[in-house]
């Protein structure tokens, strides 16, 4: 049952960080109102904007993305620990 559990974190993990790594690159190549942009944003929009509001953009540079992948890749690996 555990090895459910974790395989499900793991795949949860996966999904979040390929969602940033999308919509990080999209914004640099596709406008804003672009359907498959605005359904990404929409799915990764709720997860940064708590980040946003304690780390705001620098200049041109928005670091919440980043802040974002390496706190779910830490949650993810010690809610696995802890399961194991």
């Amino acid at each position: 049952m555990t090895t459910f559990f974790i395989t499900l974190i793991q795949l949860a993990v996966q999904i979040i960080t390929l969602l940033v790594i999308v919509q990080v690159i999209l914004s640099y190549f596709m406008h804003p109102y672009h359907p498959v942009r605005q359904a990404v944003d929409r799915l990764v929009e709720p997860l940064l904007a708590p980040i946003r509001r304690i780390i705001p953009p620098v200049g041109m540079f928005d670091f919440s993305p980043l802040v974002l992948l390496i706190l779910v890749q830490f949650l993810g690996s010690l809610l696995i620990q802890i399961l194991r």
